[in-house]
């Protein structure tokens, strides 16, 4: 993997940007050109990233895959015992109950949340944002941990919280030498954490097929690491089996029928 370098073409389109005020579109645009180009991230149909996560002083290996049309699956090794936190299979979320080690439905309303932002997000939220009903907005520019950013507003679609309407917005702080998000920022709308400041950091931006990504991923909770991850290895347009995203059929024993 080579590192994360400047593009000759990124160069020229920094050159002919303004040097202040840039507009957002301007900024996505040099993002997407200086990762790869249009064409590398639109030609992305499947992608498998196998890693490390990083949570509570132990490390849990993981392998997530995810289509263009959607679906995806994350599968976590907790001490040689397979483990899915998370699961869609184009209609519905699911997950792995950590007890009974059953596959269970995620319940309707973060089902339909999903559906109607990250499953249409793939490979990355600001590839044809527009047509996924987002908006982005240039915020101003600011310094992030000594870095210099341009911060964008992300504003996608509404989401349903205990059946009513939440806004939906993300805010992202792009490095300005090399045009790639270093953090993003959220607030939680639902769950025990609600109202909590959620920094994503993102860093070691490396080759990964056509396109360059960040290999390693920290969350804060308001201002606590919560969980960092760190990828290994990424394959682009590899082969996926597809039962990996179905949900497994309920088991039942003789002793729980009883």
């Amino acid at each position: 993997m080579k590192t994360f370098k400047t593009l000759f073409v990124a160069l020229i389109l920094i050159a002919m940007s303004p040097a202040t005020a840039q507009d957002a579109d301007k900024i996505i645009a040099n993002y997407i050109e200086n990762t790869g180009g249009m064409e590398a991230w639109k030609n992305m149909k499947t992608m498998k990233a196998k890693g490390v996560a990083q949570q509570g002083g132990m490390d849990y290996p993981f392998e997530q895959t995810i289509m263009a049309d959607g679906r995806m699956v994350i599968v976590v090794d907790l001490q040689g015992q397979k483990f899915i936190p998370q699961a869609f299979d184009g209609e519905i979320m699911w997950s792995t109950n950590f007890q009974s080690m059953q596959a269970e439905a995620i319940d309707t309303e973060t089902t339909m949340n999903y559906k109607i932002n990250e499953a249409k997000e793939f490979p990355d939220p600001f590839i044809n944002y527009a047509e996924n009903g987002y908006a982005v907005e240039f915020i101003s520019e600011e310094t992030v941990e000594g870095t210099e950013c341009y911060k964008i507003q992300l504003t996608k679609n509404p989401v349903m919280v205990d059946g009513k309407e939440e806004a939906n917005v993300s805010t992202y702080y792009f490095d300005k030498e090399n045009y790639v998000p270093i953090m993003s920022e959220t607030t939680m709308t639902s769950g025990p954490s609600k109202g909590a400041t959620v920094q994503t950091i993102y860093s070691e931006y490396l080759e990964a097929g056509d396109i360059y990504m960040a290999y390693e991923v920290s969350q804060k909770y308001n201002g606590q690491v919560g969980q960092t991850i760190k990828i290994t290895d990424v394959v682009i347009n590899g082969e996926v089996d597809e039962a990996l995203f179905s949900m497994p059929v309920i088991t039942t024993t003789t002793e729980d029928k009883k």
